[in-house]
């Protein structure tokens, strides 16, 4: 018998409050979380705003040695790890070692440790021969990814394969798909799976003020991330994490344990293109989408609702109306789509795993969450996009797609066990 992926439990550090619940209570009532950028100064720059999360290392029980030596980035992917655990009903001692991996996403990695230590080393900028001996004794551990990964396995013993997947704003999507691919070819039957990024740092503002890509309202911050409106002008920042105990099947309903979603079908796709153009016919993206669903074994009629990248750039909404179009054709028009960018922002290569975190809620709760502030809806952008609020309604198949700086574009099918017997 084939072996299958499914989502038993689930952990969320998202803007808005604490943990998955408050996630959950924010996206399905259309609230929105951006703000002015607390945690520095950001009046140099043109984009002045993000969604923070407002999280408290030592209030989730961090030590303060961890505090001191952890990249947010990696403290929210524990924190997120953690309650996933907790949801699944699984307790460390309950895993098998060796049949346990690991397989983290991240964008930009710790960009806040090692912007923060740059500015230490270097006098603020004063100094092209920085000054080592200032720095902290783990400023290595900022300049790699690898703590993301490795911290996570080293917190419930995992010591099967662990991996990092940095693929831009797609990591999230693909660190999943790869741990599900995990499961099917049985090299695990528990994986940790999901996505961390903290990028609200100066340097990352410094790079998207560069390319214009992030938006400028900075006198109504609530409502500045319009994915799919005729005014939208660029994307939030943000940042946050979602963590996932993924489960082989078989394994799981041995246990009795609840299952959200099975991880039905994952495809990913290049454009070979431009860093961050997209091509406006939306081929890649439709192509990953076709795979996915293919690998996933539905077709277009048993797709409920589709979580959009839904960035609120221009040139994104449009490329993945378009892409839906191809892959969908007239059904497109008849799915209801949503972005939930629009009330916590952009987390860059967390967003994917934030994303399929709404998903599985929202088959588990029957509920699709809205598109926050599209008032004005662009008339190239012409389908069903969930505006203002919630949609009361069961969805058994959900698409997420992703797109990303690079080219990359990927999309998972989540499915609802066929077998299912909650």
């Amino acid at each position: 018998m084939s072996r299958k992926a499914v989502i038993t439990g689930l952990g969320v550090r998202a803007p808005g409050g604490v943990g998955t619940k408050a996630f959950w209570d924010l996206i399905s009532s259309g609230r929105t979380a951006t703000r002015i950028i607390s945690s520095f100064d950001p009046s140099q720059f043109r984009s002045r705003i993000a969604a923070e999360i407002d999280f408290d290392a030592e209030l989730e029980g961090f030590t303060a040695e961890q505090v001191d030596r952890l990249d947010r980035v990696v403290l929210l992917a524990l924190a997120s790890a953690k309650d996933a655990l907790a949801d699944s009903g699984l307790t460390v001692a309950d895993l098998v070692p060796e049949r346990t991996a690991v397989s983290m996403g991240s964008a930009v990695g710790c960009t806040i440790g090692l912007d923060t230590e740059y500015a230490r080393v270097s006098e603020n900028g004063q100094h092209w021969l920085v000054k080592h001996e200032l720095a902290v004794d783990h400023l290595f551990e900022y300049l790699v990814p690898t703590p993301l990964a490795a911290e996570v396995a080293w917190a419930v013993g995992a010591e099967g394969p662990a991996a990092v997947i940095s693929t831009g704003c797609t990591s999230g999507l693909d660190a999943v798909g790869y741990g599900a691919d995990l499961i099917r070819e049985g090299s695990a039957d528990v994986m940790l799976a999901g996505a961390s990024d903290a990028p609200i740092s100066p340097i990352t503002v410094a790079c998207f003020d560069a390319i214009r890509a992030t938006s400028p309202d900075n006198d109504r911050a609530e409502t500045a991330s319009r994915p799919f409106d005729r005014t939208r002008n660029g994307f939030v920042l943000g940042e946050g994490a979602a963590v996932f105990v993924l489960e082989e099947l078989e394994h799981a309903r041995r246990r009795g344990a609840h299952i959200y979603a099975e991880i039905a079908g994952f495809a990913a796709r290049s454009n070979a293109y431009h860093m961050t153009g997209l091509r406006p016919d939306g081929r890649e993206m439709a192509e990953a989408i076709r795979s996915a669903m293919d690998q996933a074994r539905v077709v277009g009629e048993d797709i409920d609702y589709i979580n959009a990248h839904g960035s609120g750039t221009k040139q994104n909404d449009l490329h993945e109306t378009t892409a839906f179009k191809r892959s969908l054709g007239d059904l497109a028009y008849r799915i209801p789509v949503s972005s939930i960018k629009s009330m916590i922002g952009h987390s860059l290569g967390a967003i994917g795993s934030i994303e399929l975190a709404a998903c599985a809620l929202a088959m588990e709760h029957g509920v699709v969450p809205p598109t926050a502030n599209l008032h004005e809806k662009d008339p190239a952008c012409d389908l069903d996009y969930v505006p203002l609020t919630a949609r009361e309604q069961r969805t058994d198949t959900v698409l997420s797609v992703g797109s990303g700086f690079g080219g990359f574009q990927s999309a998972v099918v989540l499915a609802r066990p066929a077998r299912d017997e909650r």
